[in-house]
């Protein structure tokens, strides 16, 4: 665990961090998060696995064969970048920044950068 744990010390380093996680999508269980201030991990956590599982149902019914490589969430004054691991599909990481922050291309590469060098679980 002590390896998710750096992962998302990490992540808050990317410009403009507000939260970073690493989250079961199997139950919305926080494995390991970060914030910078007043945000709610489980409230997002909970929400963003429905969102995965969701769109896991919805790539199943449409005979999709792929897998998702990330889910963005664009609001007003936040980026929200959800990115399962590639070993357990099950889990992903989450990373939400401030608009104007670190650009969307550099925090996806951060973001799979951390998930690719966690050992285990």
């Amino acid at each position: 665990m002590s390896n998710a744990k750096e992962m998302v010390e990490l992540l808050m380093k990317v410009e403009g961090a507000v939260a970073a996680m690493l989250v079961d999508s199997s139950c919305g269980l926080v494995l390991a998060e970060k914030t910078s201030g007043d945000f709610d991990v489980d409230v997002a956590a909970a929400g963003n696995t429905k969102v995965v599982q969701a769109k896991r149902e919805t790539m199943k019914r449409l005979g999709l064969e792929s897998e998702i490589e990330d889910i963005l969430i664009t609001l007003c004054d936040q980026i929200h970048l959800i990115t399962p691991w590639r070993k357990n599909p099950e889990v992903f990481g989450y990373l939400v920044i401030a608009q104007g922050g670190a650009t969307l291309g550099m925090a996806r590469k951060q973001l799979k950068d951390g998930l690719a060098v966690l050992s285990s679980l």
